[in-house]
This record gives C-alpha cells, structure tokens and sequence, in this order.
C-alpha cells in the first residue's frame, strides 16, 4: 500500500507542474494578445463612406472622364494611324516585288524564246512563220490573262482586308473594357446610393406617413446624386458593351436608375394628390353669391306677377389661394425635371394630368356641379334639370375666371424648363374640362323647349358669351382657338332653342281657346303671363337681339336650322314709326304683341254683356299699355303710335260701356211721356221711379261684382259715371218729387238720395261677392 502511495504522490506533483505551464503558457498568450490591442487601439478608425463623399468621388469621376475617353480615343486614332501606314509600306513592298518577279519571267520567257528562234533558224527556217504565229498567240493569251489576274488579286485583297477589320473590331470589342479604368469606389458608391434609396423607399411606402412629410434635408445631395447616376450610366454604357466583363456594372446601374424612377414617380403622385392647402377646397363667396342670384331667379319663375325681378348681383372676386406651398411646389419641379431628364416625360405628364383631372373634378363637385348625359337630361324632369342650371352657370364662371387660369399659372411653375409640354398639358386639361361643361347645355338643348325655359336658356347663352376672355390670355393660341370654336358651337345650339323658344310663345297664345270668360272681365291670365313675359324677355334684350342675328347668319349657311312655326318677316312689322327697319327681335315681339290683341278680342266675344266686355277689353288694354309704357325697351319697340292708338281704343270702349249702362238708367228718369197737356202723369212718374230704382239696384249688384284692377281707371269710371247720372238724379228728383205725396207714398218711390247714389257708384268695380 505504501508502494501505492508513494506512485499517486509523484504522478500528483507532476500533474501539478503540467498545470503551471499550462498557466504560464496562457498568461504568456494574454499578454501578447493586450499588447496586440493596444496596437489596434492606436491604429486611426477610418471615416464612414457616406453618400456625399462618394458623389464628390463621382463628380470628380466624371469630370476626369472625358479626358480619359478622349486621350484613349486619340491613342487609338494613332495606332490606327500607324497601323494603316505599316499596311500600306507592306503592299508597296509587295507589289514592288510582283513587279520585280514578273520582269523576271519575262526576261527568262524571251531568253528561251529568243534561242528557240536561233535553233529554228539554223534548224527549219521554214517553221519560223509558224513560229511567229505561235508567239503571237501566247502574247494574246498573257494580255487576256493579266486582267483576269489583277480582277482576282483585288478581290482576295479587299477580302483580306475585310477580314482584317472585323478581326480588329472584335480584338477592340476584347480589349476595350480593358483600355478603362473603373474605379472600385464606383461599387461603393451603388452601394451607398441604393441604401439611401432603400430608405426614401420604406418612408414612402409606410402606413405612417402623414400629411406635411417632405423629402429629408439632404434631398439637395440625392437629387444631385441622380443626375450623377444618370451621368454616369450614359458615360459608360457608350464605352461599355453588355456581353463584356463590365456588362454587370452598366446593368446594376441601369436597375438602379429604373428604381429612382418609379420612387420618383410615385413621390410625384403622392405629393400632388395629397399636399394641397386646405383653403382651396372651400369658397364661401361662391355659395354667397348664389344666394344673391336666387331672388331673380324666384322672379322670373313668377311671370305671372307684375313685381320687378331682381337685378344681376355683381360677380364676386375671388381670392386667390395658393393652392401648393413653395417648398412644395420647388419639390415637384425638382422631382419633374428628374423624370423627364430621365427619359420619364410621358409617365410624368400622364401622372399629373391623372391627378389634376381628379382635383378639378373635385372642386366641381364642391362647387354644386354633377355631370349629366343627354339621356339622362331627357328623362329629367324640367324642374330638377332647372335647379341645376344655376349651379352650371356659377361653375362655369369660377373655372372660366379663377380654376382655369390658377391651373395654368401652376402648370407653367411646374414645367418651368419645359414650355411646349406645360402647353400641351393645359390645352389637354382645358379641353377635357371644358367637354365635360358643354355637356350640360347640350344636354338641355335637346329638352322639350317651352315659353317658360327662354330665361335659364338665356343665362345659359350669356354665361357662354361672357366668359370667353379669359381663354385667349390663359390658354396657347391653339388650344384657345379649339375651345372658342367648342364654346361658339354649343352658344350656337342655346341660341336656336332660345329661338324656338320665343317663336313658339306664338303657339302658347294661338293654343288658349278657352271657352270660359275672366271672372268680372278682369285682366286675362294669358295678357299677364305674356306681357310679363315680354317685359322679362327685354331685360334680355342685347342677349336675344344678338340671339337672333347669329340666327339669320346660321340661317344663311343653313336653311334647315330654322326654328319650327317660324314666320318671315312681313311689311306690316318691318318699319318703325321712324320708317327704319326692325330687327329680328323687334319684329317677332310685335308680331306676339298683335297676337295677343287678336286673342284678347276674340274672348271678349265670351261675354254676353256688352257692357262686361268693354270692361273686359278696358282693363286687358290698360294693362298691355301700362307694361309697354313701364319698360323702356318694350316702349322703344312697339313705339309711340301704337300707344296712341290703344289708348283711343280703351276710351272708345269706356264710351261703349257707358252707352251701354248708364244710358238705359238715365232714360228711365228723362221727361218724355211724363206730361200729358202740361200735367205731371203721376203714374207714369211712379213708374219712372220705380224702374230707376230696380235698375239702378241692379247695375249695383250686378257691377260691383266687376273688377277694374286699375285704381285709376277705376276712379276715372266711377267719376265718369256720377258725372253723368248724379246731376241727371238731382235734377229730376228736385222738379218732381214734389207731385209725390209726402210720407209713405214718397218714400215707397224715392229710395236714393243724390248722396246715396254718388255712395253707390264708388262701390262699383270692387270685385265684391253678391
């Protein structure tokens, strides 16, 4: 056991002395190891190769490039050069010893045939002819051969060269990638370039992204990194072929360059859509100003009254919003000139004119406007397409004047650098809004037209007329002759409805055969609706007069655009009372005025009484010359004469009437047949009383039913009538009263006194019900 021991206790302490080494062999290790990071730590960390630094590298690059290009392209003109002169020494030299070998043949070939001579002259001097012949032949055939020859070698030498040259196009095509020096940092700075593109892509794209996000500071260095990648792609792709050892590079940078334009593209479309001031999508002063229009348009709707309609309320200036701020705006002319540098253009102007037509859109709608189809505007009842109408005319305003010339100013700020394409992008936006707009009167051109339409049809034609100036200073001169003609064309098709219109108010009166009278021969509907009608129609009156000379002119190109029941001119309303000619205008509201009498005498018929047709006939009078006189324009037209000549007509038919009434009554207390030998007839005058009395009832019953609507026709019957009759009364009641006997028998007979009458006749023509 001891043995045992004796053995562990040594191989113990050599265990131990194993570990010790061990440790110091570690220690030994770690030491070296802190000496080796010290000098690590001592050694200088170089600087992160950012995107600025690798654009300065590229731009020097770049600049350096030209001249590497030009001194390789002159190194290779020399060698070109020496090559060609080398080619052109060795075909001397060739030819030189073509030349030197053939005299050689022929001086050996005339050696030998000058021998065969002498041996053929000493040997057969008969075959020297023969001889000679021979000679001659060969001589021949060299001369024929040596074309042939030379043909032959010009071939094989044009072949050679060739050859030479497509050998030494694809030597060129081997070596030119190598005649380049592409700098490694070129590869870094891809690298750099992609990363930041990574990032710029991730922000866009996030769910994250709020209004107001513009691109990062350093946007300056990225865009100027992107004419350096556009610069650099177009330097090397034309040195570098894509089957050569650098093709990847050319393709890497061409991967990244469609990259930048679809973020770019994207960019664009975003910040138009959604970077916009919120000031533009609302304009109070616009709904303000078709509250102020509302009142005239409540008017003409009530043709039927004679209160005035409102007067036009001036258009409101709109303030000018700004639609983009500068920064933004300096973003997307920056973003816009990379795309079409870029080769870009036709996505770029297809993206903003997407996105305007989308914003215009918009803002019509703000604005009140719905498009509307010509089938849709035919199935829609007049008075919903009517309350469309002033929506129209205000949108067609506010774009005309504020919408169209702001998107031009925009337009021309965003392709600042790019005058013909911002020209082509208004014209086109112009004319697809503007062929959304006709569409609207188009429409309601092809409505059934009748009388009560003309006023929104004439506002309609006048906001087409008005609104053309703005045109010619905003839009290119093509584009403004192209929506001029559009513009011109649809006025056109309002005025011929607008035409058809006034013509068929012809029809509206010839239609009115009613067989029933006005209630107390008061003014006839029909004389209010269309001497309203015409007092409205003259507020009109430069409008429809214009309407009606473009007319004649459409006329003339056109015979069939005639409005349907149109009548020609006739002498009976060519001249004026100054013997001048009317216009179109003028003649068909005199030939309407004339209808009108004619149908207002035919109703007069209606009435059995004579005496309610005069007043019929009064009142319609007085209130035709009461609406002539009350408009300048109608005055102007219809003239003094016709004003003379129905107002002789309402006192002639005053007259009739108080032939008709007060005439009867008077007879009843005249004195024929009162006396018989100088004696007072008391019956006869009991009967006269009487029947003066039942009479006189009468008339007041029946009369003060009628109406006379005007308060001073009114006044000028009643006082024509107590002229009359009062002082006839007065005498007859003060001569004969007397034969009655007083008390009852008196007052059995004389029931009126002079005051009672005179009380009476002022209550007649009140309109009174029984």
């Amino acid at each position: 056991m001891f043995f045992f021991s004796l053995t562990d206790t040594s191989a113990n302490n050599d265990e131990e002395k194993e570990g010790m080494a061990a440790a110091d062999d570690q220690t030994e290790k770690l030491e070296e190891t802190g000496e080796n990071d010290e000098d690590m730590e001592l050694e200088p960390t170089p600087p992160p190769y950012t995107l600025e630094t690798a654009s300065q590298d590229i731009e020097h690059f770049l600049s350096n490039f030209a001249s590497i290009v030009k001194e390789k392209k002159k190194a290779e003109a020399e060698a070109e050069a020496e090559a060609e002169a080398e080619a052109e020494a060795e075909e001397e030299k060739e030819e030189v010893k073509k030349k030197e070998a053939e005299e050689t043949k022929v001086a050996e070939v005339e050696a030998e045939e000058e021998d065969k001579e002498a041996e053929m002259k000493e040997n057969e001097p008969d075959k020297e002819a023969e001889m000679k012949e021979n000679e001659l032949d060969k001589e021949a055939e060299k001369k024929e051969d040596k074309p042939d020859k030379e043909a032959e070698k010009k071939e094989n030498d044009l072949d050679k060269e060739a050859e030479n040259k497509e050998d030494k196009l694809e030597e060129e095509a081997e070596v030119e990638d190598e005649g380049l020096e592409i700098p490694d940092f070129i590869e870094k700075y891809l690298d750099v370039f992609e990363e930041k593109l990574s990032i710029l892509e991730s922000s866009a794209s996030s769910d994250t992204r709020v209004k107001g996000y513009l691109l990062p500071d350093d946007d300056p260095l990225f865009f100027k990194a992107i004419g350096q990648m556009r610069e650099l792609y177009k330097d090397l792709s034309a040195h570098i072929k894509p089957e050569s050892k650098q093709g990847p590079l050319i393709n890497r940078i061409s991967s990244i360059r469609h990259r930048v334009m679809c973020y770019l593209e994207e960019e664009f479309r975003c910040i138009l859509e959604e970077f916009r001031n919120e000031e533009t999508e609302q304009k109070p002063e616009v709904v303000q100003e078709a509250e102020e229009e509302a009142p005239k348009e409540d008017a003409k709707e009530e043709a039927d009254q004679s209160n005035e309609p409102g007067e036009d309320q001036p258009a409101v200036e709109e303030p000018k919003f700004e639609e983009y701020s500068e920064k933004v705006l300096a973003n997307i002319s920056k973003i816009t000139s990379e795309l079409i540098t870029g080769g870009h253009e036709l996505e770029c102007c297809e993206i903003y004119m997407v996105t305007r037509r989308y914003v215009l859109g918009e803002t019509l709608k703000n604005l009140g406007y719905e498009k509307i189809s010509i089938d849709d505007a035919q199935k829609t009842p007049w008075e919903s397409l009517e309350g469309d109408i002033p929506p129209w005319i205000r949108t067609f305003k506010q774009c005309a004047n504020v919408h169209l010339p702001a998107e031009r100013k925009l337009v021309q700020i965003i392709f600042s650098d790019y005058p013909s394409l911002s020209d082509s992008i208004i014209t086109n936006l112009a004319r697809c809004l503007f062929l959304q707009f006709l569409s609207f009167p188009e429409a309601v051109s092809f409505c059934k037209l009748t009388p009560e339409k003309l006023f929104k049809f004439l506002d309609m034609y006048e906001a087409l007329r008005d609104n053309l100036s703005p045109i010619d200073s905003v839009f290119p001169g093509k584009c403004a002759k192209e929506l001029r003609t559009e513009i011109t064309s649809c006025r056109c098709r309002i005025g011929e409805a607008t035409i058809c219109i006034f013509c068929d108010l012809e029809n509206a009166i010839k239609s009115d055969t009613g067989k029933t009278p006005v209630a107390g021969g008061a003014v006839h509907p029909l004389t209010r609706y269309i001497m309203n009608y015409l007092k409205y129609a003259c507020e009109y009156k430069d409008t429809i007069e214009q309407v009606f000379k473009d007319h004649s002119k459409i006329e003339r190109a056109d015979s069939t655009s005639r409005p349907r029941n149109y009548i020609s001119r006739s002498e009976k309303y060519k001249k004026n009372d100054a013997g001048e000619d009317r216009s179109p205008f003028q003649e068909q509201l005199m030939r309407i005025v004339d209808l009108l009498e004619q149908a207002i005498d035919a109703k007069s018929t209606l009435y059995k009484d004579g005496s309610l047709s005069s007043i019929f006939m009064m009142n319609n009078g007085r209130y035709m010359l009461q609406k002539i006189k009350g408009t300048p324009e109608l005055y102007e037209v219809v003239g003094d004469n016709w004003c003379r000549n129905r107002s002789f007509d309402v006192r002639n038919y005053h007259k009739s009437y108080q032939r008709e009434t007060w005439t009867k009554l008077l007879g009843c207390i005249s004195n024929q047949g009162l006396t018989v030998r100088g004696k007072v007839v008391k019956p006869v005058l009991k009967d006269k009383f009487k029947n003066f009395n039942l009479m006189f009832e009468e008339i007041h019953r029946t009369q003060s039913t009628w109406v006379v609507y005007d308060k001073q026709l009114q006044s000028e019957l009643r006082v024509s009538i107590a002229s009359v009759v009062i002082p006839a009364y007065r005498s007859f009641l003060g001569r004969y009263s007397a034969y009655l006997d007083p008390g009852r028998q008196a007052e059995k007979y004389i029931k009126f006194q002079p005051e009672d009458i005179e009380t009476y006749i002022d209550e007649l023509f009140d309109g009174r019900k029984n």
